[in-house]
């Protein structure tokens, strides 16, 4: 048994080690994304900036835009596990002949995957929106 659960904590290890590269990898690319959505709308930024729209608020425009696909993909990627362990499911079901032994993602797991998703979309996009925050209006306008 001991060699056994050391074998399952080692796994266990290698698979957060995935998950936290992973985690940050994401995070750098939907900060390169943000980045480029910032270059491709300096006109959008200059004509806010010319109508009266503080620097505050071109940095809300950003980060709400990353919160949403943060949720977006939040949503997205919690479905997909649902559909996995109603198939997972299916498959023990059949495999071991009892329907007792069920896998299941409780809504509060759900609700904090979600949440944990729009953070890090977040932290990801606020160098971007601190940059688009700052683009010269001047500038801006003219830019294409």
């Amino acid at each position: 048994m001991k060699s056994v659960t050391q074998i399952v904590n080692t796994i266990s290890y290698v698979l957060i080690a995935f998950v936290a590269i992973s985690l940050i990898v994401s995070s750098i690319m939907i900060g390169i994304i943000t980045y480029i959505s910032v270059l491709e709308r300096r006109k959008e930024i200059g004509i806010l900036r010319a109508v009266g729209a503080s620097r505050r608020n071109i940095k809300q425009v950003f980060n709400a835009e990353t919160v949403l696909v943060g949720a977006m993909s939040g949503i997205i990627g919690v479905g997909v596990s649902e559909l996995f362990i109603v198939i997972i499911n299916a498959i023990i079901n059949l495999v071991t002949e009892e329907s007792g032994m069920n896998a299941y993602l409780p809504v509060s797991s759900m609700l904090i995957l979600i949440g944990l998703s729009m953070l890090l979309t977040l932290i990801g996009g606020l160098i971007p929106s601190a940059k688009a925050a700052k683009e010269d209006p001047v500038k801006a306008l003219r830019s294409e």
